[in-house]
């Protein structure tokens, strides 16, 4: 038995076989060859493979993930059958004499450049087709097994090396029990989309993947941040018992499913949910919570070959709020950048992402796509209580043009005889120090702020949340940051507006008492965390908090602060 030790990112105990979602090696060697025919032969049986890899693959996407996606998979079979593609393949293997792989590579990677030369947009997204069918079919020609979560069909823990967000939405809840990875922290995207999906995880292993095989029986412990490999019948039986304890524990909070959540001392504050997608709805309201304090429209528009339209936009924003039912839905507009990619906007490579062309500033360039989004958020907005939330503004310049730019497209519908909501509340994150230093200014202007602490503590210490060596300093109980978070919610307040949080720190047990006395209207986090967070405020006087907020802000350190809020609530 292995053990490795890792960083809780969520809560829960898994039990089960391991699947590595980790890239085979499709190295190779070009190799002279006597037999052409049946080089030819061995790569037909090649196609043969993938095309049925790809109808199963686009057969099981039109039923888990619609017609519009599995639309992708239709093109690669398009590909994969074109004679103007294999043909020449061929013809290379016989007249060059050699192997299936070399031919392969050569001839996609001549009609790769070619595409990518082109004026025509839809030329060069076809480059991208060529490239995956390539790598399917070199796959089969080597022997190797490509990996793809969406096909899992039993229960598994996946292992990796990390998790992009487009594979954490590609992933089936109902088989994958819990996963855990080489690197990340509790603020990496894996970590966050686990816990909106309710399964356990253990990141930022190290060599989860070098000590974990395919089959391996793995516990995935998300409370201590421990990986347990072929465990003994004794320790599984041990973690069966945890569990018990913990969905018992989680059945005492469940109990607290309607209640508001009030201090004390009687003092309310709204516990909200951070969602991905519309099919996160069901978390938020069988655990209670009182909003949306932030959906993350980015997933519309992650893991698929094109902008998503308006009307998919609309239809997904409409469904959110109505599932909602009028209680407030904080939509965050388009937030790509950083570790958040999309493949199909060919955007260059930058040195250092998180701190380039991301989030507004990418909107403000690319109106149309900022447009469209509005558009479909302006549509949406009578079905429900609809809040806009820009990201990343480091300036009023910024904000200002991103309002002027909302209100243009109101205007436009309302012309067209378009229903539009007249009391939508417009605010930004407040994830940028310049924009917490500057807050009594922003909050003359807008609705509110909802403080994304993932990015404001990364910025504030400049520390990259994704880099394992810089860790240590992602610390969101450090004194400087606690004055930062007043510092904005004392603005909001002075101006008569509402402050939130919807960085994972509102959620986080140490924060929420520090959180309370500082004054914080509003608590955004994982669906899961909410029941747990508001059985903690019950046990809390915000008087008493308010001199423990008090008192930390001027204290030195992260660790004399844990200690003071320990002290305070025990």
């Amino acid at each position: 038995m292995t053990f490795l030790q890792g960083i809780a990112a969520s809560n829960g105990i898994a039990i089960a076989k391991a699947y590595r979602l980790v890239e085979p090696n499709l190295t190779f060697e070009t190799q002279t060859i006597e037999d052409t025919a049946s080089e030819v032969s061995r790569f037909r049986e090649a196609i043969a493979k993938s095309k049925a890899e790809l109808e199963a693959i686009r057969d099981r996407a039109k039923v888990d993930l619609g017609a519009d996606k599995a639309a992708i998979f239709e093109a690669h079979l398009l590909v994969l059958t074109d004679p103007e593609l294999n043909g020449p393949i061929e013809d290379k293997i016989q007249s060059d004499k050699v192997n299936a792989e070399a031919a392969l590579k050569d001839t996609a990677d001549m009609f790769v450049t070619m595409f990518e030369q082109m004026d025509n947009e839809y030329m060069k997204e076809r480059a991208a087709d060529i490239r995956d069918v390539t790598k399917r079919v070199l796959s089969h020609l080597l022997g190797v097994q490509l990996v793809n979560p969406s096909m899992i069909a039993e229960e598994v823990i996946i292992v990796a090396e990390d998790l992009t967000p487009s594979d954490t939405a590609q992933l089936n809840r109902q088989y994958v029990l819990g996963f855990t990875t080489d690197i990340g922290g509790r603020t990496s995207h894996s970590a966050i989309m686990a816990r909106s999906m309710e399964i356990p995880a253990v990141v930022g292993t190290k060599t989860a993947t070098e000590e974990i095989n395919n089959g391996d029986l793995v516990i995935v412990d998300g409370l201590k941040g421990e990986v347990h490999i072929n465990p003994t019948p004794e320790l599984v039986e041990e973690y069966r018992n945890i569990h018990q304890q913990f969905e018992a524990q989680k059945s005492e909070w469940a109990k607290l499913v309607n209640e508001k959540t009030v201090s004390a001392d009687d003092h309310h504050v709204e516990l909200a949910a951070n969602i991905g997608t519309p099919n996160d709805l069901k978390g938020v309201i069988e655990n209670g919570g009182e909003g949306v304090g932030l959906y993350r429209t980015e997933f519309l528009y992650m893991g698929r070959d094109q902008l998503p339209t308006e009307e998919e936009q609309f239809e997904a924003y409409k469904a959110v709020l109505e599932g909602m039912k009028d209680k407030p839905v904080v939509v965050r507009t388009l937030d790509i950048g950083g570790d958040k990619e999309l493949p199909y906007l060919q955007l260059p490579k930058e040195l250092n992402p998180f701190l380039g062309f991301r989030a507004i500033r990418l909107c403000l360039e690319e109106q149309d796509i900022f447009r469209t989004q509005l558009r479909a958020l302006l549509r949406a907005s009578t079905y429900g209580s609809l809040k806009i939330m820009f990201p990343m503004i480091a300036t009023l310049d910024e904000f200002r043009e991103a309002k002027a730019i909302l209100e243009d497209e109101r205007q436009k519908l309302i012309a067209a005889g378009q229903k539009v909501s007249d009391s939508i509340e417009l605010g930004i994150m407040v994830e940028i120090p310049s924009t917490a230093i500057l807050a009594d200014q922003f909050a003359k202007e807008v609705d509110f702020f909802s403080i994304g602490t993932n990015d404001l503590i990364q910025y504030t210490m400049a520390a990259d949340r994704m880099n394992q060596r810089v860790s240590y300093l992602y610390q969101p109980y450090s004194p400087s940051i606690l004055r930062l978070v007043k510092m904005v919610i004392d603005a909001a307040h002075a101006e008569g507006k509402w402050a939130g949080m919807c960085g994972e720190m509102a959620g986080d047990e140490t924060a929420i008492p520090l959180l309370l006395g500082l004054g914080l209207d509003e608590f955004s986090m994982s669906a899961t965390s909410i029941l747990k967070a508001r059985s903690q405020i019950k046990k809390l006087r915000k008087a008493d908090m308010e001199k423990l907020a008090n008192q930390v802000l001027n204290m030195q350190t992260t660790d004399q602060v844990i200690e003071a809020v320990n002290a305070a609530t025990k």
